[in-house]
């Protein structure tokens, strides 16, 4: 069972691709506005991250392989994602602010994990863990980061799908940010399940995480209703 669950990223990874296909299209085709640019970024993120386990699941676990999913994964993470919902919700000028606090701090963080030596003892051969870090105060950075992704990412898709709520007129809106305020934050409960050793649990939420944020993105595509934020439409 253990042996499919690990091969779960390469499925995840297919999904990801396809979907940001259709983003870097739609960006493209709407003018490449700052919102669709971060969500097209971060499905692309998404994607090499689950990427990078389906790696060690076909051919096991390499040292820069890890170091690039704990970037991908524990500091990127939803950021991107969520950094595309805080141009939605603040001013350009804001969002730009906002989101070059966050970048240096994952631009930082992620020279520290590049830098970081491993402990061998606690590698192992098929599950990817930030424990083997020897520089284990770097894990500290991420929690700023994944708050910030939770607070735009899941509160904002949440936050829309409360103003969407209010008229029966905008229900594909209303529940495509409900079923991307679930996806969002499923990542990172399976990423919560990592710390202790599980990292079978994220693979799984992953793959659901992706679907929601998808079929969320569809249900909102469909709408023909205008949004209430003006950058969409």
């Amino acid at each position: 069972m253990l042996a499919f669950i690990h091969k779960i990223p390469i499925l995840t990874t297919l999904l990801s691709g396809f979907f940001f296909v259709i983003l870097y299209k739609h960006w493209d085709s709407k003018g490449r506005p700052p919102y669709l640019f971060w969500w097209t970024l971060g499905v692309l993120t998404y994607g090499l991250g689950t990427l990078t386990e389906s790696i060690v699941g076909l051919f096991g676990w390499s040292e820069p392989v890890f170091k690039a999913w704990y970037i991908l994964g524990a500091l990127l993470g939803g950021f991107p994602l969520a950094q595309g919902s805080v141009y939605l919700i603040y001013s350009k000028r804001s969002a730009d602010i906002m989101g070059g606090v966050v970048v240096v701090v994952i631009i930082i963080a992620s020279v520290l994990v590049a830098l970081s030596p491993i402990n061998y003892e606690l590698v192992e051969t098929t599950r990817l863990t930030g424990n083997v870090m020897v520089w284990s105060k770097v894990r500290l950075i991420t929690p700023f980061v994944n708050i910030y992704a939770f607070v735009f990412l899941v509160g904002g898709a949440f936050y829309s799908a409360y103003r969407y709520s209010k008229e029966s007129v905008y229900r594909n809106r209303f529940i495509g940010n409900l079923l991307i305020a679930i996806g969002g934050l499923l990542p990172g409960i399976g990423g919560s399940f990592t710390k202790f050793g599980y990292t079978e649990v994220l693979y799984v939420t992953e793959l659901l995480g992706i679907i929601l944020i998808y079929l969320g993105y569809a249900s909102i595509r469909k709408d023909s209703t205008l949004s209430l934020y003006s950058v969409q439409n």
